[in-house]
């Protein structure tokens, strides 16, 4: 008796490395029990101990505790699937101690592991983290088994659905029940777990269902017909969602073309201005960002998810002033020498790459995305729409009703769309063109700068980031009509979502040619573009 009680003073502390045997430390153990004849007390305490440990919770059998430390896989996996499967507040603590290696077999030796017996451990943690309060562990555990689950996993599965509230939460568990029981050997089961997949589209679902639709799959005719359907189903939707995100991606590059276009089309239509060096002020924009969002976190960590707004106007003076200085510097010396101006302009270009290479390196710069537009938008299944180009999107329409105010409702606008009609007339009824040359440059290269905001945050930002766009940008503004924010905005909108889908069937080179080809088949039939020009200078 004295040495019973002795033994039960001995505290628990699962799974160190010096207390072993459930808590039984081995000097104790080799003390009290070294005998031959107390072999059998030993194991019978050992496992007594084992039981007092988790009763605070709740009953875990002892026998499934010591099946954890048997030979063969197949027991310890059944083992882990009964603990998992009884939903027991100390099964998680239990399985999250052998999942860490602390869990101790009851003769005080490590239990191994295999890769087989860790995937099934990785399974059962996840169907246990399904009851937690947290609903983001929730979700976190139903997504990780979408991937791989048994049909031992089923009954926890059906817990979790029905005492589970939120609606995302619910759909990926009841993709994950459906997916468990297309293993069960009875018919009805299965059928019922396939109707549930056709409900639940999305890839995985599809992968599931595809086997079943041949004999060799599914031996049940009924169940075969059942998953065709489903599958049919599943593909419809999933077809939807594919084109409802490309036609959104579409859109978000299309934004990106707009911002782009935006000041092209304003100084293209006021000089006659073809600036090879706009996509360079893209990037005036972009490194503008990056500049600020250096000052936020050495100054501002706590404001750091502000930087992008506060980035908006410093990237559009710095823009607009470097569009200013090249205007003043070279541009204005080459009016009415349009080949002149295009390889001035592209020297300027290559200027500007260089300059930016000097100044913040050869390498593409780290632009973070602020909390508040990671992540995204679930419509669907296959159909994510990230906040950050639904920010992008939204930006560029108030960039367009503000540049649309300026041109109808402000002075600077009526002498902008004077200039941009009949140039001669209004130089001779006081129109400051000269003056209006160098605002209108000034404001395009501006709203280019804020085209490269929204593209730092989807894009690399490097020097040579803007010259992809130049070219996208001139078919924008030629595509669209001279001088004309409708046509540069329906342009620019129509070739972003059609370039999508073109590059979904053919691949991005080949969709470029297509648009490029198409552009210049267009403009030979309609050289006005969308939206002709209206003015009497024009009309004469």
């Amino acid at each position: 008796m004295a040495e019973r009680l002795r033994l039960r003073r001995v505290p628990f502390r699962l799974g160190t490395a010096r207390r072993r045997n459930c808590g039984v430390s081995r000097r104790a153990t080799s003390a009290d029990f070294s005998r031959p004849e107390m072999k059998t007390m030993r194991h019978l305490f050992i496992t007594l101990f084992c039981w007092l440990s988790f009763s605070a919770h709740a009953a875990v059998d002892p026998a499934l505790l010591a099946q954890l430390a048997a030979e063969e896989s197949d027991d310890k996996i059944a083992a882990i699937q009964a603990i998992a499967a009884s939903a027991d507040p100390a099964a998680l603590q239990i399985l999250q101690s052998l999942s860490a290696g602390t869990l101790t077999a009851p003769d005080g030796g490590e239990i191994m592991l295999n890769n087989r017996i860790r995937a099934e451990l990785a399974n059962a943690l996840a169907g246990l983290r399904l009851v937690d309060a947290d609903p983001a562990v929730r979700r976190a555990a139903a997504q990780e088994l979408q991937s791989n689950v048994g049909l031992e996993m089923a009954p926890l599965l059906a817990r979790a659905l029905e005492k589970e509230s939120d609606a995302e939460i619910h759909a990926l568990l009841t993709a994950a029940y459906a997916q468990a029981s297309l293993t069960s050997p009875d018919p009805a089961v299965r059928l019922a777990a396939v109707t549930a997949l056709g409900a639940s589209p999305s890839r995985s679902a599809r992968n599931l269902l595809l086997p079943l639709t041949t004999a060799s799959g599914e031996p049940d005719k009924g169940v075969r017909s059942a998953a065709s359907q489903s599958l049919k189903a599943v593909e419809a939707k999933l077809a939807i969602g594919e084109t409802l995100g490309r036609i959104f991606t579409g859109l978000s590059l299309g934004s990106i073309l707009l911002l782009a276009a935006l000041g092209l089309a304003i100084t293209y239509g006021v000089m006659g201005v073809i600036n090879m060096a706009h996509g360079e002020l893209l990037m005036v924009g972009a490194y503008a960002t990056y500049a600020v969002q250096g000052l936020f976190r050495t100054y501002l960590p706590g404001w750091v998810d502000a930087y992008v707004i506060a980035a908006i106007p410093v990237a559009f003076f710095a823009a607009a002033a470097v569009g200013i200085l090249l205007e003043r510097t070279v541009i204005r010396h080459l009016y009415g020498r349009p080949l002149e101006t295009l390889l001035a302009t592209w020297g300027l270009s290559l200027i500007l790459i260089q300059a930016a290479r000097v100044i913040f390196g050869a390498q593409n710069v780290e632009l973070a995305n602020p909390s508040w537009m990671s992540g995204g938008v679930t419509l669907m299944a296959g159909l994510v729409l990230p906040w950050n180009r639904i920010a992008i999107i939204g930006f560029s329409l108030f960039v367009l009703a503000l540049v649309w105010l300026l041109m109808n409702r402000t002075r600077l606008g009526m002498f902008v769309r004077a200039v941009t009609q009949n140039r001669p007339m209004a130089g001779c009824v006081g129109v400051p063109t000269a003056r209006i040359d160098t605002l209108a440059f000034g404001l395009g290269a501006g709203i280019a700068g804020l085209g490269g905001v929204a593209l730092s945050q989807i894009a690399n930002v490097g020097p040579d980031m803007g010259q992809g766009y130049i070219v996208d940008s001139f078919m924008v503004v030629v595509l669209g009509g001279v001088g004309q924010l409708a046509g540069a905005v329906w342009a620019a909108l129509g070739l972003g979502v059609v370039t999508k889908f073109l590059e979904g069937w053919s691949g991005a080179v080949i969709a470029k040619i297509a648009v490029l080809v198409f552009i210049i088949v267009f403009i030979q039939k309609r050289p006005q573009g969308l939206f002709a020009l209206k003015g009497r200078f024009v009309e004469s």
